[in-house]
């Protein structure tokens, strides 16, 4: 068993869409990990749920919004450009904090998707991290392809955690890399075997959206 599997795997309810009355339900029951895809839905729950909530943004972020999460965002999954790093580091900055960020990594077929390319994160890498003060980059993120083929999101998983290691190996004091977040509801199970210690769950614990 390899040395990621042998950690806890750490749950984010993926809560968007979803009732503040629902995601309390799931905290009473000791859940504190949330993650969110909007910004602005994300601001308002936040102001109106508990303060010890750890809340993960884990949709596609802009510069502009970075400014909104700042102040309180515990954990954000999906950064995927140096131009919202500089952003973050820039705002936590200004609130006097160090903020938390996963490196999204395009792994998956659908162009759609976000993230860092191979060559991407070489670069970003080369070129040093070490300017950004206010961020602490905790590992990588990616989202697999959606398809049936089984074969193919374990060989993206698989790339990831290689990746994951690979930059692990430098041990620069703000990559910390501790968590490799990949699996949601339909993948979940495999994305653990290939090594993700953080999976992302909505739909197996609030039910199928509308």
């Amino acid at each position: 068993m390899t040395e990621l599997n042998q950690r806890e795997v750490a749950l984010v309810a993926v809560s968007k869409t979803k009732s503040k009355e629902e995601i309390l339900a799931l905290y009473e029951l000791g859940q504190r990990d949330f993650g969110e895809n909007y910004v602005q839905e994300l601001s308002g729950k936040m102001e109106a749920l508990p303060r010890d909530i750890r809340w993960h943004f884990i949709g596609h972020l802009q510069s502009n919004k970075v400014k909104y999460l700042a102040p309180f965002i515990y954990l954000v999954q999906s950064v995927d450009t140096r131009k919202l790093l500089a952003e973050i580091d820039r705002q936590a900055q200004r609130h006097g904090r160090i903020i938390n960020c996963l490196l999204q990594v395009h792994i998956a077929a659908e162009e759609t998707k976000f993230g860092f390319d191979e060559k991407e994160l070489h670069n970003l890498f080369e070129e040093g991290l070490l300017e950004f003060k206010n961020v602490r980059i905790l590992g990588l993120m990616g989202l697999a392809s959606f398809t049936q083929d089984p074969g193919v999101v374990k060989n993206e998983f698989r790339s990831l955690r290689f990746l994951f290691e690979k930059y692990r190996s430098l041990g620069l004091d703000n990559c910390p890399f501790s968590i490799l977040s990949m699996g949601m509801s339909a993948d979940y199970g495999m994305a653990i075997q290939e090594g993700s210690n953080m999976v992302r769950i909505g739909s197996l614990l609030f039910g199928k959206r509308s």
